[in-house]
C-alpha cells in the first residue's frame, strides 16, 4: 500500500465536488484514526497471532495439516505477516517492500512444503478481512463516534490485501515452475544414466521408485528416428505400442538424434489400468542442450507416459512381439534391441537398439536386432563392411549405373527369394531364364559361386553392406 489517501476520479455529470481543504481534512483525520486503531493492534500482536491460527486450523483443512506437521513455522509465518502488513498501514512507505518480501518468501515456503496455493491465498484473505474487523472493533471501543471515518480508507486497505495476493500468487506460481523443472530435470538425468549405463547400482532402487518403474523387470529399447529435416512431433501421433509401457526419450545430441523408448515387457507393478484402456504417452526431451528442460506441446516434447492396455504385463512378450504391436510411419527408421532383464541393462539394449537403427534401411522400417544379426555384424564395422564390398562386389560397382542397378537388384531377388530364380522372375517382371544369365554374368564378374553357401554368406554379407554403409 503506496499510500492511504484514496484517489478521486472525476466527477458525475451534475455531481457537485466537494471543497478540496474538506476532502483533505476527511482524509487526514481518517488516516489518524486508522493509524491509532493500528498501533493498538501492533501492541495486542502474540494475541492476534493466536487468533488468526485458531480461525485457520478452522476454516482451511490445509493449514490444519500444515499446523499438525509444523505449528511453530506457520506461526512464525503468520507472525511475521501480521506485523509488517500492519506496521505498513502505519507507515506505508517504509514498509511496503519489507512487506512485498515476506509475502514473497511465504508464497515459496507453501509452494515447496505442496500447500495448495487456493489456500494460502484464503488464508491472506481471511487473515486481511479479520486485521480490518479488528481495526473497526478497536475504533468503536474506544472512539465510536470515529468508526464512520474508517469507511474513507477502507478501499485503500482492500487494495493492499489484493497486493499481497498478488505477489503471494506470483511467488507461488514461481516456485512451482522451479519445482517442477527440477523433478522433469532429475527424471531426465535419471533415464539418460540409465541409457547411456552410467546408472550406478546404489542409484537403482530411487531410480526404480522415480520413473515408476521395476528394478527387476523386462525390458527393452527402441529407437525411433526421421529422415534428416523431419521432427519426431510430425510422426508422433502415428507411433504407438499397442498394450506396452513405454517412456519416451528425446535425444538430440546423440549421432543422428532420434527418440528412445524404455519398452517396459513384464515385472510392473499393479497398474490401475484395464484390458484396452490407453494412456498417454511421455517423452522427456534433452532439448538444444545435454540436459534441457521438458518442452510442452508438441510429441516429442510434453513429457507424458505411453502405458498403452497394460494387460500386457507379464505375457512372454519378445523383441519381435514389439515390432509386431509396433505402428510407425513409413518414413520412420526403427530399431528394437533385444529384451533384457533388469534397469541395470538398459544401456546394453540401448546400444543393441543403435545397431538395429544402423542395420535400417534407408527408406524406412523397422529392425528387430536378433532377426538381422548378419546386417548388424556389417554396420556394427562400418570399416570392414565396406572393404568386403569393394573386395566382392567391386566389378559390379564399376559397371555403368544403369547395369549396375539390374545386377544388383537381381542378385538382391534371388538372395530375398531364397535362391529361386522362378521367385525372383516373380518379382523383377522378367523370364526366369533372364534371371539365370544375370546371375551368370554376377558369378563371373565377382569370381564366386552361388552354388557355394560360403561365397553365397560373402555376396550376402557384401549386399548388406553396400547398401547400409554406402552415402
Amino acid at each position: 500500500m503506496q499510500h492511504l489517501v484514496p484517489a478521486h476520479g472525476r466527477p458525475l455529470p451534475g455531481s457537485r465536488t466537494p471543497a478540496p481543504a474538506v476532502r483533505t481534512a476527511v482524509d487526514a483525520e481518517a488516516l489518524s484514526v486508522l493509524h491509532r486503531a493500528a498501533r493498538a493492534l501492533m501492541a495486542g500482536l502474540p494475541e492476534l497471532t493466536e487468533r488468526l491460527m485458531t480461525l485457520l486450523r478452522e476454516r482451511e483443512p490445509a493449514y490444519r495439516t500444515a499446523m499438525d506437521a509444523d505449528a511453530d513455522s506457520v506461526r512464525d509465518e503468520v507472525r511475521r505477516s501480521l506485523r509488517l502488513n500492519v506496521e505498513s498501514l502505519i507507515r506505508p512507505g517504509e514498509l511496503r517492500e519489507a512487506a512485498h518480501r515476506c509475502s514473497w518468501a511465504i508464497g515459496r515456503a507453501r509452494a515447496d512444503r505442496g500447500l495448495p496455493l487456493d489456500a494460502l491465498l484464503r488464508a491472506f484473505r481471511l487473515g486481511g478481512g479479520m486485521v480490518w474487523q479488528e481495526l473497526v472493533d478497536e475504533t468503536t471501543r474506544r472512539q465510536p463516534s470515529d468508526a464512520h471515518l474508517l469507511i474513507h480508507v477502507a478501499a485503500d486497505v482492500w487494495n493492499f490485501v489484493d497486493e499481497h495476493c498478488a505477489v503471494v500468487a506470483e511467488a507461488y506460481r514461481q516456485t512451482e515452475r522451479e519445482l517442477m523443472w527440477r523433478r522433469e530435470n532429475r527424471l531426465r538425468l535419471m533415464t539418460a544414466a540409465l541409457l547411456d549405463g552410467t546408472a550406478r547400482i546404489a542409484d537403482l532402487p530411487a531410480t526404480a521408485a522415480a520413473l515408476g518403474l521395476p528394478e527387476q523387470g523386462r525390458y527393452a529399447v527402441v529407437l525411433a528416428r526421421l529422415p534428416s529435416g523431419r521432427t519426431f512431433a510430425d510422426a508422433w501421433g502415428q507411433v504407438h505400442l499397442s498394450g506396452l509401457r513405454v517412456l519416451w526419450y528425446r535425444d538430440r545430441d546423440r549421432d543422428g538424434g532420434g527418440s528412445y523408448g524404455i519398452v517396459l515387457l513384464a515385472g510392473h507393478p499393479h497398474d490401475e489400468g484395464e484390458p484396452g484402456h490407453s494412456h498417454e504417452s511421455g517423452l522427456l526431451d534433452t532439448g538444444p542442450g545435454p540436459m534441457a528442460a521438458v518442452e510442452g506441446a508438441s510429441p516429442g516434447d510434453d513429457g507424458r507416459w505411453d502405458c498403452e492396455c497394460p494387460w500386457a504385463y507379464g505375457l512372454d512378450v519378445d523383441a519381435g512381439e514389439i515390432a509386431r504391436r509396433l505402428t510407425a510411419p513409413p518414413v520412420a527408421r526403427i530399431g528394437v534391441s533385444p529384451v533384457v532383464e533388469g534397469l541395470a541393462a538398459i544401456g546394453d539394449a540401448r546400444r543393441l537398439a543403435d545397431t538395429a537403427l544402423r542395420a535400417c534401411p534407408r527408406s524406412g522400417g523397422t529392425v528387430v536386432l536378433e532377426e538381422h544379426l548378419p546386417a548388424a555384424l556389417v554396420v556394427s564395422a562400418p570399416v570392414l563392411g565396406a572393404a568386403l564390398a569393394e573386395r566382392v562386389l567391386g566389378p559390379l560397382l564399376r559397371l555403368d549405373p544403369s547395369d549396375r542397378d539390374v545386377m544388383l537388384e537381381t542378385l538382391t531377388a534371388w538372395l530375398a527369394c531364397d535362391g529361386s530364380a522362378q521367385r525372383a522372375a516373380g518379382r523383377l517382371y522378367c523370364h526366369r531364364n533372364t534371371v539365370l544369365n544375370r546371375l551368370r554374368r554376377c558369378e563371373q564378374l565377382t569370381g564366386r559361386s552361388l552354388s557355394r553357401p560360403s561365397d553365397v554368406v560373402e555376396l550376402s554379407l557384401a549386399l548388406a553392406a553396400h547398401c547400409l554403409l554406402d552415402p
